[in-house]
């Protein structure tokens, strides 16, 4: 398997998730779904040219993330965990025991959550009185709602992953002379 190859197929990729990261300007409801769908991609990345080079399609990502979106807070969902989470996915996925693989993906996942609110508050000067409509029970509420979403998210990308390896690797493997 020639890096050649690697390189240009991570390169398509890398493109196209910059692409979508450039419409979120166009599409402004998309915040959340634009970025998850762009960390998608590396599905292929990781499958076909190994962890290494989907963790090089993820930073070059995240760099054009913040150079052409026009939103600024899709552009941190992609950084601070749409971006690397499918690559992460592989490495999470050889936890043995599934409670600790469960615990372990939620904590990911929460770390990143935290710290989003954070820079979106401090950095990005949303403001807090946005996200209070439930009191003082919302912050709360809120991180139990997303934990349910992540974990939807998380049982649709492995079944995307799951399609990806049965369906389609073989034509892109053929078609990139990888492996």
């Amino acid at each position: 398997m020639k890096n050649s190859m690697k390189v240009a197929f991570c390169g398509i990729v890398a493109a196209l998730s910059a692409v979508l990261m450039f419409l979120t300007g166009l599409v402004p409801v998309a915040t959340l779904a634009i970025p998850a769908i762009a960390g998608c991609l590396l599905i292929p990345v990781v499958v076909e040219s190994g962890l290494s080079w989907g963790f090089g399609v993820y930073a070059v990502c995240s760099v054009l993330s913040f150079l052409l979106a026009a939103d600024r807070e899709a552009a941190l969902f992609y950084v601070l965990f749409f971006g690397y989470y499918p690559a992460l996915y592989a490495v999470l996925g050889r936890v043995k025991n599934k409670v600790l693989r469960i615990l372990a993906k939620l904590l990911v996942f929460n770390a990143a959550v935290v710290i989003e609110t954070l820079i979106s508050i401090y950095l990005l000067g949303i403001p807090l009185e946005t996200i209070s409509f439930l009191g003082p029970f919302t912050p709360v509420v809120l991180l139990v709602l997303a934990n349910a979403v992540f974990l939807l998210y998380d049982s649709a990308l492995n079944g995307l992953i799951l399609l990806y390896v049965h369906r389609i690797h073989e034509q892109v493997k053929r078609m990139f002379r990888l492996k």
